[in-house]
């Protein structure tokens, strides 16, 4: 079973996400029993058929960082969770996904950061709105995960506005004398 990072602990897995291989056709590939994170497009293509399980809280969607949301908001409801892949760590996109999801559409379900999560940018997906966090299997330690959760403590100046609810950001929490804060005369 693998390991997530979920509300800033570290838990078994229970979801399975789907990949489709490359001859695949998203409207007749099976979806496996239990819970599943399907891809987008399965998704669309076989909608009526899943969403049952989606609404039996086993069936979440993945979204790659090119998603158009506004064609999905009508779904968000129906969605337990949703999973953003990063193919790799240097593909941004998912951040913009993620904090849209939050604050443009409101979605309140599981966000869940998938492919690519390297530990040294934990802290950032937290701050745009991702409830779970999936490295690749294997990739750290429990030790290497407890100390990369640790560091939004040594990071708090990070000018960064916080998308789960906090308004504080770095700025607003700066000295006001001019920044002469702890300077001699």
């Amino acid at each position: 079973m693998s390991q997530i990072i979920k509300n800033g602990r570290i838990r078994n897995d229970r979801w399975q996400i789907l990949r489709l291989a490359e001859n695949d056709d998203a409207a007749t590939v099976k979806v496996p029993a239990g819970r599943v994170i399907v891809p987008l497009g399965v998704w669309q293509a076989q909608r009526p058929h899943l969403a049952g399980r989606a609404g039996a809280g086993t069936l979440g969607v993945w979204l790659t960082g090119g998603t158009d949301l506004a064609g999905l908001a009508e779904n968000l409801a129906a969605l337990p969770l949703i999973a953003v892949d990063f193919p790799e760590f240097t593909d941004g996109r998912g951040y913009s996904i993620a904090t849209q999801l939050r604050t443009r559409y409101g979605y309140a379900g599981e966000l869940r950061a998938i492919g690519d999560v390297l530990r040294d940018q934990f802290l950032f997906m937290i701050r745009c709105g991702f409830s779970t966090l999936q490295p690749r299997e294997g990739r750290y330690s429990r030790a290497q995960i407890g100390a990369a959760l640790a560091r939004p403590a040594r990071l708090a100046g990070v000018p960064t506005r916080q998308v789960e609810g906090s308004s504080a950001t770095a700025f607003r929490r700066r000295p006001t004398d001019g920044g002469r804060e702890g300077q001699s005369a």
